[in-house]
């Protein structure tokens, strides 16, 4: 019971600070398309994700947020 506990508190401390963390990779990903040597159609797709990821952030779906994000700066060859 207390293993439980201890997860469900992990859990609702980690999910704040995770979300807390989707405008910074936005950040990054605007960064990004201002500098980066990439084709103009990769990014267009990394804008369109970027633009998916702060739609998702702002309706709260901040997982769905993340995975844009990724896949948006993995386009643009960032970490």
């Amino acid at each position: 019971m207390k293993r439980i506990v201890l997860v469900a508190a992990v859990l609702a401390l980690a999910t704040p600070a995770y979300a807390n963390n989707c405008p910074n990779e936005i950040k990054a990903i605007d960064a990004a398309l201002q500098s980066s040597s990439v084709d103009a159609g990769k990014k267009s797709q990394a804008k369109a994700l970027r633009d998916q990821a702060d739609s998702l952030h702002k309706a709260g779906n901040h997982a769905a947020s993340m995975k844009a994000a990724g896949e948006a700066k993995q386009l643009l060859g960032i970490k």
